[in-house]
């Protein structure tokens, strides 16, 4: 099936830009023709109904999944062209944040957010312990660094999933579901946490949600997904797309249900 609408250009600004890319299992397309920019400094959300292939094309994003056909390219560099060594350079610029948070539960915070730093950087044990505290205060865990996963809330261990991902100061972040458990204070709590760090750090963040809050809260650039057409059908600011999206199914998962 053709594409109907433009495949973007290179923009001077594009942090990742998704060409002509075609998502699959074997035979099954899950997703064809995404054609998308993700500017430098955006918050840009992949939205959609349930099994459109959200959290899949956050696989072919992060490097998880090759696509079936078309580019994911990280500035001008086509990821899925690129040699694998290439492909290592780009994933130290990315920090993942899982839907369960994914902290190992055996390791305490500390333990947890060193963890990168001690895999992928030269710094001493000294050096680390002040990058962790630093990194846990920015999450707003300062004095809870001995603390394991089982010992403090949901929310918090979202936190602590995020210090984990900002660890080796990653130009891109990534998000599956940050909401998905908490109740709406915390879920607020980390929203507000999101939008400082893009506007602290001048982080590009890319959050897979079907939260209407969070989306209206932090996104300023999104995709739609159709499950149905097995397409992208909108992109754009979210808050627009809700109001003047030509698009009826948009409208309706946007305002679910109202006119």
């Amino acid at each position: 099936m053709p594409s109907t609408h433009a495949q973007p250009q290179l923009q001077p600004d594009a942090h990742i830009t998704v060409q002509n890319l075609t998502m699959a299992y074997g035979d099954f397309v899950i997703q064809h023709d995404l054609d998308f920019n993700i500017r430098r400094g955006d918050i840009f959300i992949i939205m959609g109904g349930s099994g459109c292939g959200k959290s899949t094309l956050l696989h072919h994003l992060i490097g998880l999944k090759a696509p079936a056909r078309g580019k994911v390219l990280y500035g001008d560099i086509s990821y899925w062209d690129a040699p694998p060594a290439e492909q290592e350079h780009i994933k130290r610029c990315f920090g993942m944040s899982f839907q369960s948070g994914a902290l190992w539960s055996s390791l305490s915070l500390a333990e947890n957010v060193a963890l990168p730093l001690a895999e992928f950087t030269t710094l001493g044990p000294a050096e680390i312990a002040e990058v962790v505290s630093l990194k846990l205060s920015l999450v707003g865990l300062a004095g809870f660094e001995a603390f394991y996963p089982s010992e403090i809330s949901g929310g918090m261990q979202k936190r602590a999933a995020l210090a984990r991902a900002m660890a080796l100061d990653p130009e891109i972040l990534f998000f599956d579901e940050p909401s998905s458990g908490l109740d709406p204070i915390n879920s607020r709590r980390l929203d507000d946490l999101i939008m400082e760090l893009r506007d602290s750090l001048g982080t590009t963040i890319v959050v897979v949600t079907h939260e209407l809050a969070s989306i209206f809260t932090i996104g300023n650039n999104s995709v739609f997904l159709d499950a149905e057409t097995h397409t992208m059908i909108a992109s754009g600011d979210p808050r627009i797309l809700r109001d003047e999206s030509p698009d009826p199914g948009v409208r309706r998962f946007l305002n679910r249900g109202e006119p």
